[in-house]
């Protein structure tokens, strides 16, 4: 896959649309539920898909998306299962873009070269690494660009100088963090996330997606003005840990993808 054809760009070449980024994380609760599930938000709405590597350490992410993280490794879920699992939605004929979401030192793990070589050929279009900072990551960098992916950079409320480093060199889209922290659903978001927001769009010519923490409807569309994309996690996950029991069944699945499905619908309606 060259450049030219990643998903993602071929996602935003059409900028008059803004786009619904679910976050999932893989094998929660389990990796046959995960593989309904991201078919399910594809029908209800999902432009693009986020999906979370389990790990043990997960230094971005709050509460909910650590109990999900657990809850993948006991069932023994491995970045190979997350690619895996990406080749599986490929050739059930998905072809709605994905990323991946995971840490620095897994990365190192399975070796830098071989993990975007592996991403190219699984079908996966970018990876998101929050712990990676810009300073060091042209490895990454150059891996992807040979590969035809992309390094989602992450951007948060910072100085000019280092919002202007981080949008240059961003490609596929520009990930800003709407608020310091971890992830996490909350009420409400920075009064001053506008201009937050207009300061990243000024400095890079990708396309912007917001997270971190915005978990209703209501957000949604106070934010969608602003931004390309919405990016949405802890509010889907937390969904997902309330229908667990379903999710589990494999005579209920349906019934609970179905309730993750309307659950996600009201949150891409409100991008219409």
């Amino acid at each position: 896959m060259t450049q030219k054809e990643n998903r993602i760009d071929r996602l935003f070449s059409d900028r008059t649309r803004k786009r619904f980024i679910p976050f999932l994380t893989v094998g929660d609760p389990t990796l046959e539920a995960t593989f309904q599930l991201v078919h399910g938000l594809v029908e209800a709405g999902a432009d693009l898909l986020e999906l979370g590597i389990p790990y043990s350490d997960p230094l971005a992410d709050g509460p909910t998306i650590q109990r999900a993280s657990d809850r993948a490794l006991a069932n023994g879920v491995t970045i190979k299962d997350a690619l895996d699992l990406v080749e599986r939605l490929r050739t059930s004929g998905l072809e709605t873009p994905i990323v991946l979401f995971t840490y620095v030192n897994p990365v190192l793990q399975y070796g830098i070269e071989r993990l975007f070589a592996d991403l190219a050929a699984k079908g996966a279009d970018g990876i998101v690494i929050p712990d990676l900072p810009v300073e060091e990551n042209a490895a990454a960098v150059k891996a992807a660009a040979d590969n035809g992916v992309h390094v989602i950079s992450l951007v948060a409320p910072t100085s000019d100088a280092r919002i202007q480093k981080i949008g240059q060199q961003a490609t596929g889209f520009l990930y800003c963090v709407s608020s310091l922290g971890v992830t996490g659903a909350r009420s409400s978001l920075r009064e001053d996330l506008q201009e937050f927001l207009e300061r990243v769009r000024a400095s890079t010519q990708a396309p912007t997606a917001v997270g971190f923490g915005i978990s209703t409807p209501e957000q949604v569309k106070a934010i969608a003005p602003h931004t390309d994309g919405i990016i949405v996690g802890s509010a889907i996950v937390q969904e997902i840990e309330r229908q667990g029991e379903l999710l589990r069944d494999p005579d209920r699945i349906g019934e609970g993808v179905k309730r993750i499905k309307n659950f996600v619908h009201q949150l891409t309606s409100a991008l219409q």
